[in-house]
């Protein structure tokens, strides 16, 4: 009976083998809320590679949305997980602790920016770790005000939506949303937004919404990832510090996309002469396995009382020993370095496409968060064009992927890891989809 059960369980997982006939199953057993960026089922990946159920190969320049800034299944990654599986997969690490997790976050506040004493907790994912980062942080303060900027994006929970600065698709249908959350404009020249008109913003919430003795935060991505890779002006970063030391409001850098390496330095904030009371981290900490974390002043993060943070599966031991072996190969593989080389190489190879596709607007961000926004001739936001972009790309073996308020940008997340051979087979292939 049970080699029967498992034979028609082992037909339901292999009778579709093509990509249309998976993505059949998958409109009719899944909801339509869930987006599919591209319709290709991955098999197997290596690197910066992936080959879908067809055998077709794939340049992934998204790396999982920047969980893979060590690339697909690291070796070392691989090792690392197996040597733990041989020990335990979980307990619940407030039920019965495990002495990696204490090293890993020993490292991290010995890695993370600032010369002041520091705390971990871990999490889950990046929507669990801004969740609790302002958790801590309205129990810290005691005051209920939050806020975040238009654009940022910083998760799918309720909190998470509230905070995000996008309505489409992240917003829509899902209100109401938690309270005493207020958003001001990003800064961003390229779209008419100054650091002054930003700052002006907050002054306002404080005469218009919310006294400032009453905002217990202020949060925002030192590169924004889904509005679309606009490095926060260091002008506007010192200026924010100013005011959160002025009226006694913590600063919170969601590095969960910019972290590890991505920005040419282990974390973004380093390259500000600012400092954040807390961090929130996931994505490519984890190597492909899910955990996230939020690190800040001791102080502050000991301000909930025992059990008022956690989660079954935070922190869990796989995903620590991933993100140890995850460490390791960003030190001993100089990829914060590798970051900026490589980001270097394609802001310049889509600075010389400009004269060839006038819809280039501009090219930006730190290291290897690169992004480059199209505009029309009319100065208009071109979603269509960067759609095009992405199709082209897909159908030349090149995984790309969009950004921005507007839909009009496409972002480089490719892992860092990236054979040199693949990385200027993709360029070859972004050029073409750019020309056409």
């Amino acid at each position: 009976m049970n080699h029967s059960v498992l034979s028609k369980r082992d037909l339901h997982t292999t009778a579709s083998s093509t990509n249309a006939q998976i993505e059949a199953r998958r409109i009719a057993a899944t909801p339509r809320g869930i987006g599919i960026g591209f319709p290709i089922y991955a098999q197997r990946a290596e690197n910066a590679q992936l080959w879908d159920v067809e055998g077709r190969r794939y340049i992934d320049f998204g790396s999982g949305i920047a969980v893979l800034n060590v690339g697909h299944r690291h070796p070392r990654v691989l090792q690392a997980v197996q040597e733990q599986l041989q020990s335990f997969t979980h307990t619940a690490y407030q039920v019965v602790p495990y002495e990696s997790s204490v090293a890993l976050a020993e490292r991290l506040n010995r890695l993370s920016p600032g010369p002041f004493v520091k705390k971990t907790a871990f999490f889950t994912t990046g929507a669990e770790a801004v969740e609790n980062a302002i958790k801590i942080a309205r129990c810290a303060t005691g005051r209920p005000g939050v806020i975040a900027l238009g654009g940022g994006f910083h998760g799918r929970t309720f909190m998470g939506m509230a905070l995000t600065g996008k309505v489409a698709p992240y917003k829509t249908g899902f209100g109401p949303f938690p309270g005493s959350v207020f958003h001001v404009p990003a800064p961003v020249p390229l779209h008419g937004v100054t650091v002054a008109d930003s700052l002006r913003a907050i002054e306002q919430r404080f005469k218009a919404d919310i006294d400032a003795s009453q905002v217990a935060a202020i949060i925002l991505e030192p590169v924004q990832g889904e509005g679309g890779f606009h490095p926060a002006p260091s002008e506007f970063m010192r200026a924010l510090r100013d005011v959160c030391d002025k009226h006694g409001i913590l600063l919170i850098a969601d590095e969960i996309q910019t972290g590890f390496a991505r920005t040419g330095k282990l974390f973004a904030m380093e390259h500000y002469d600012v400092l954040a009371d807390l961090m929130t981290i996931a994505k490519s900490l984890g190597g492909g396995l899910p955990l996230s974390g939020v690190i800040g002043r001791a102080e502050i993060m000991d301000a909930p009382a025992p059990g008022g943070l956690g989660g079954t599966y935070a922190g869990n031991p796989l995903a620590v020993a991933a993100a140890h072996a995850v460490l390791d190969v960003i030190e001993e593989e100089q990829l914060c370095a590798r970051a900026e080389q490589l980001g270097q190489r394609l802001k310049a190879h889509l600075e010389h496409l400009r004269a060839q596709v006038p819809q280039i607007a501009e090219v930006r961000g730190p290291g290897s968060m690169v992004a480059v926004e199209f505009l029309q001739p009319d100065g208009q936001p071109d979603p269509a064009f960067a759609k095009q972009v992405q199709q082209r790309a897909e159908a030349a073996g090149l995984l790309l992927l969009t950004c921005g308020t507007y839909g009009n940008v496409v972002r480089f997340l490719f892992p860092l890891t990236i054979e040199e051979a693949v990385f200027e087979e993709g360029l070859a292939i972004l050029s073409q989809a750019l020309r056409g």
